[in-house]
């Protein structure tokens, strides 16, 4: 199991939820050497996989939103495994809506989706694949919400994600 000091959890809720997060979030990079790959995977459990998951969609959703999340090569993280599922299980059911529309999308433009582009390509994917539009919109307005969900969850579950000492 992974372990977090529990003063640093204390400083870390201190300053906010994203802070809180962030306490696991790093100590599961650390776990997994960085790298995001099966071997990885198998040393976290489904909630330790299922928060780290909220971060990376969470970070690739306010970078360039679902199209930059599919080009980095998340499509099948995010569409192929239950992360809506494990999202509606941590409180945060409009996100796990969501990603389900977007699943949808997904697997009808996979291919698409999914081929290698050039940078100009890449940016007229956003004005091909506007369906994504309405559905980061959303995730905006709901984002703050979500979050505070999943802390909650993660609070109140907490050595489901980590040992704390």
């Amino acid at each position: 199991m992974i372990k977090i000091l529990d003063k640093d959890l204390k400083e870390a809720a201190g300053k906010g939820i994203d802070e809180f997060l962030a306490v696991f979030t790093q100590a599961y990079w650390k776990e997994i050497n960085g790298e995001l790959n099966a071997d990885a995977m198998s040393k976290l459990n489904g909630h330790q996989n299922a928060l780290l998951a909220y971060s990376i969609f969470r970070e690739e959703m306010n970078d360039g939103g679902f199209v930059q999340l599919i080009q980095n090569g998340y499509g099948g993280y995010f569409f192929d495994n239950p992360f809506a599922k494990a999202m509606r299980l941590f409180g945060a059911k409009p996100l796990s809506k969501l990603v389900y529309a977007a699943k949808k999308i997904y697997d009808e433009n996979k291919k698409e989706l999914e081929r290698e582009t050039t940078d100009e390509e890449f940016l007229s994917m956003y004005v091909d694949f506007e369906d994504f539009d309405e559905l980061e919109e959303e995730f905006f307005m709901i984002e703050e919400e979500t979050t505070n969900a999943i802390a909650h969850y993660v609070d109140e579950n907490i050595s489901l994600f980590a040992e704390i000492v």
